[in-house]
C-alpha cells in the first residue's frame, strides 16, 4: 500500500469513515445531583456597630461560627421590637417587625452558651418589666378582691331579705357584681416563652399585649409545630398569622381569646436532621409555615476550635446588655406601634432589589422558582431587617427617623446571606420535586443495570403515584441528561402506522457497573 501525505485531500476525506465506530463512547463523571451549594458567609459588617462588635466577641470566645450570634441576634432585636413597631414600606404595604429564625448546627456547637449570651439581656428587661408593672398589678388584685368581695355580700344581703326590699338590693347588687367583672388585673410581663404550644402563644399573646417570643436552643418548636406531641393534625394557625400579624380568634368553650395583631418571634436551632424531617410534613410545607423561616446553615466549627480563645472584652458585653435593655424598655409601652419610614433612597434600593429577585422566583428557570413561598417573601423580610438595623442603631431615636439607603443597603446584604442559605436548607428538605424525583429514577436505573433503556420501560418500573403520566418523567430525564447520567438516543422512525417508538436513552456505564 502506497502512503499518502500527510496533506492528502483524499485521506481527509477518507477521515471520518475510517473513524466512524473506532473510538469507544467517552463518558465524563456525572455532575452529583445534589452538589454543595457555596453558602455566604455571615456578613458582620451589616450590623450596627455595637452589635456586631459582641457577634464577633461572642463568636470567638465560644469558637461558634459567626452566623449562630448574628441571626440569634436579629431575634433578639426582633423580640425587642416585634409588636411595638411596624415599617412603612410603600403605599399600603407595611410591615411588622417580628421574624422567625432558624439556624441549623450538630450538636457540640455550644449553642446553649451562645443563646444565653445572646438572650440574657432580655431577661434582665423582663425583670424591668415586672418590677415597674408590679404596684399596678397589687393595687388591681386588693380592687379585684375587695368589689368581689362587696358582690358577694350585697348577693348574699339580697337573697334573704324581705320580699318588698329584694328588688332594690338584687340591683345594687348586680350593679356591684358588674363592677367586680369589669376590674381587670394586668398579667405580669414576660418576653419569652417556655412552653410554645399553639394554646400557650396564643394565651400569652392575649395576655402580652398581643406579642411573644420563643428562642430554644434545642428548636423543640418544630416538633410542636409538627404536630408530634399531639394527636391529630398540627394547629399551626397561630403561627402562621403571628408572622404575619393577622388577626386571631379562639373561641372555645374554655376560653376566648382574639388578637388583633399578633406578633410572634422566634430564634431556633435545630440540628440539620431536623430540617430533613419537618420537610417532610406536608401540613407545614402545604400551609406554608417554612416559607416564614430566615435559615442559616453555618459549617460547623468542631475539630478546628481554638482551645484558647480570647473572651468577650468586658465593655463589649455590657454595651450590648445595655442598649437592648434600652431598646426593650422604650418600646415596651408603645401599644399603638411605632411607625418607622423609609426614606425615598431607602425605598428605591427596596425596589430596586425586588426587581433583581422577580426573574429569580419564575417556576422552570428561576433560582427560587421551586421556593416561591420562601422568596416571595424576601422583599418584606428585608424592609423587617432594615427597620430592626435602624432601631439598633438609634436605639430610642429611631421612631423619630426615616431609615437610611446605607441601612436598607445592609439589609439587602442580610437578605441575600439567607437567600444563600435557604436554597441549602430546601435542598435538605427536599423542596425541588424534580430533583427527588431524579434521585427515584437513578435508583432503577441502578437497579436494573441498564446500558440502554426506553422512557416506555422505565414508567413500567416507576411508581405511577410518583410519575402518574410520561410528561412527568420529561424533566426528570433532561436533569439528569444535564447532569451527564443518561443520553438522549436518536430514535428511527419506521414510516408506518401506529404508536411511535419511544425515546430511548444511553446509561451511564458506573450505573450499570459501578467499578467503571
Amino acid at each position: 500500500m502506497t502512503a499518502q501525505p500527510v496533506d492528502s485531500p483524499d485521506l481527509w476525506a477518507d477521515l471520518p469513515s475510517l473513524l466512524d465506530g473506532a473510538l469507544p463512547d467517552v463518558w465524563e463523571d456525572p455532575i452529583p445531583l445534589s452538589s454543595p451549594r457555596k453558602l455566604a458567609a455571615f456578613p458582620l459588617d451589616a450590623l450596627p456597630d455595637w452589635l456586631a462588635e459582641f457577634v464577633a466577641a461572642v463568636a470567638e470566645e465560644t469558637q461558634t461560627p459567626a452566623d449562630l450570634a448574628g441571626c440569634l441576634a436579629l431575634s433578639v432585636l426582633a423580640t425587642a421590637a416585634g409588636g411595638r413597631s411596624v415599617v412603612q414600606v410603600r403605599g399600603n404595604w407595611r410591615e411588622p417587625t417580628n421574624l422567625y429564625v432558624a439556624v441549623a448546627l450538630p450538636p457540640a456547637n455550644r449553642k446553649s452558651a451562645v443563646f444565653a449570651l445572646l438572650s440574657d439581656p432580655l431577661f434582665d428587661a423582663e425583670k424591668r418589666l415586672k418590677e415597674l408593672a408590679g404596684p399596678a398589678i397589687i393595687e388591681a388584685e386588693l380592687t379585684a378582691k375587695l368589689a368581689k368581695e362587696a358582690a358577694d355580700k350585697a348577693t348574699a344581703k339580697a337573697a334573704s331579705a324581705k320580699p318588698d326590699e329584694r328588688d332594690d338590693l338584687i340591683a345594687n347588687a348586680l350593679g356591684l357584681a358588674q363592677t367586680a367583672e369589669s376590674v381587670t388585673v394586668p398579667a405580669v410581663p414576660q418576653l419569652l416563652a417556655d412552653d410554645a404550644t399553639a394554646e400557650t402563644v396564643t394565651s400569652l399573646l392575649a395576655e402580652q399585649g398581643e406579642r411573644i417570643s420563643v428562642m430554644s436552643a434545642e428548636g423543640e418548636i418544630f416538633d410542636i409545630m409538627a404536630g408530634r406531641y399531639s394527636s391529630g393534625s398540627p394547629n399551626l394557625g397561630i403561627f402562621l398569622k403571628g408572622h404575619a400579624g393577622d388577626r386571631q380568634k379562639v373561641n372555645r368553650q374554655t376560653r376566648k381569646e382574639y388578637i388583633e395583631h399578633p406578633a410572634v418571634t422566634m430564634g431556633i436551632c435545630v440540628q440539620p436532621q431536623v430540617l430533613e424531617a419537618i420537610g417532610r410534613n406536608e401540613v407545614a410545607r402545604g400551609r406554608g409555615l417554612l416559607g416564614r423561616f430566615l435559615y442559616a446553615l453555618p459549617e460547623s466549627l468542631v475539630g478546628r476550635r481554638d482551645v484558647d480563645p480570647d473572651p468577650i472584652p468586658e465593655p463589649v458585653k455590657e454595651t450590648y446588655r445595655r442598649n437592648v435593655i434600652d431598646l426593650t424598655l422604650f418600646l415596651a409601652d408603645w401599644t399603638d406601634p411605632a411607625l418607622i419610614q423609609l426614606a425615598p433612597e431607602s425605598v428605591a434600593a427596596l425596589r430596586d432589589f425586588q426587581q433583581r429577585i422577580e426573574p429569580r422566583l419564575a417556576a422552570r428557570s428561576g433560582q427560587f422558582g421551586h421556593i416561591q413561598d420562601w422568596a416571595g417573601k424576601l422583599a418584606g423580610a428585608t424592609a423587617r431587617i432594615a427597620a430592626l438595623l435602624h432601631l439598633a442603631a438609634h436605639l430610642n431615636q429611631g421612631h423619630a427617623l426615616p431609615v437610611g439607603e446605607a441601612t436598607m443597603h445592609n439589609a439587602i446584604v442580610l437578605a441575600e446571606y439567607f437567600a444563600s442559605h435557604a436554597l441549602a436548607a430546601f435542598d435538605a428538605m427536599g423542596a425541588d420535586p424534580t430533583t427527588e424525583r431524579a434521585r427515584t429514577v437513578l435508583e432503577a436505573l441502578q437497579t436494573h443495570r441498564w446500558n440502554e433503556v426506553s422512557k416506555r420501560d422505565l414508567m413500567v418500573k416507576l411508581s405511577r403515584s410518583e410519575f402518574p403520566t410520561a410528561a412527568d418523567l420529561d424533566p426528570v430525564l433532561t436533569l439528569l441528561e444535564d447532569h451527564g447520567y443518561v443520553r438522549a438516543q436518536s430514535v428511527a422512525r419506521t414510516g408506518g402506522r401506529g404508536r411511535p417508538p419511544s425515546p430511548r436513552y444511553a446509561v451511564h456505564p458506573r450505573l450499570a457497573d459501578p467499578t467503571t
